[in-house]
């Protein structure tokens, strides 16, 4: 049985511009491979609310999961949580459950819950809350759409949170072969040996160092046995290669 799929919508025009570099991606498709979830898609949108609902829309019907990072803060530009609720036809306000959170922070801190960070507290009917010990504002979960800060420590607890939650299958694993020899030259054995493992994924992903040619060979799978006896095959066929971590 394959493993569960998700997309990842980043949202947000720094990210877009330039003026801020994603982190989130990374981190995400490192924990839900070890989840046993399979990253398929990553988007980046402006924050725009045609392009996020529609976005929202397309990846929930075609994939098990979607993370959403970026856009539930205080500004006006923060516009995230009120286009999911559109996308699932439902109604926002401003929760109990979501206040009193922010309410006790914010006394914590001496802070006014002014109208600007009362935002935070807006959330569609019918989504359960994701925890945020880093700085409160949570995040929530509706149908299979997780959002998320885009803050990258608060994002990382948010997943760790809702990760648990979220449905699995078998962890992917991988082994890395590094050969010295042009992508031309070693393009018929990978493409044979991908052929005879066709339940594997055979990458090749090469580099240029000091003047040489070479590809570093991914195999993935959740098969060890097969990833194992893949490997074997390739060494066999380049026995100069050098095996790194993947």
């Amino acid at each position: 049985m394959p493993n569960p799929t998700a997309a990842m919508l980043v949202i947000g025009d720094e990210i877009l511009s330039g003026r801020t570099r994603d982190a989130n991606m990374h981190y995400l498709a490192q924990e839900i491979t070890k989840h046993g979830i399979d990253l398929r898609e990553v988007r980046i949108v402006s924050d725009d609310r045609d392009a996020i609902i529609a976005a929202i829309n397309a990846l929930r019907a075609g994939h098990d999961h979607v993370v959403t990072s970026g856009g539930i803060g205080p500004t006006h530009d923060d516009i995230t949580a009120p286009c999911v609720a559109e996308a699932f036809g439902v109604e926002i306000s401003v929760r109990d459950d979501a206040r009193a959170i922010l309410q006790a922070r914010y006394d914590a801190m001496g802070t006014e819950l002014n109208e600007a960070r009362l935002r935070m507290a807006r959330i569609p009917d019918g989504a359960t809350l994701i925890e945020n010990p880093v700085s409160g504002a949570p995040g929530f979960s509706l149908g299979n759409v997780h959002v998320m800060a885009g803050v990258p420590s608060v994002f990382q607890a948010m997943v760790a949170g809702v990760l648990p939650k979220m449905t699995g299958g078998q962890p992917l694993l991988s082994q890395n072969l590094r050969i010295d020899r042009g992508e031309g030259d070693i393009a018929g054995p990978l493409s044979a040996l991908a052929d005879r493992y066709p339940e594997l994924s055979i990458g090749s992903y090469p580099y240029q160092r000091n003047g040489i040619y070479g590809a570093n060979v991914v195999i993935r799978g959740s098969d060890g046995g097969q990833i194992d006896s893949a490997m074997a095959e390739l060494i066999a066929l380049f026995p100069e290669a050098v095996a790194q971590q993947a």
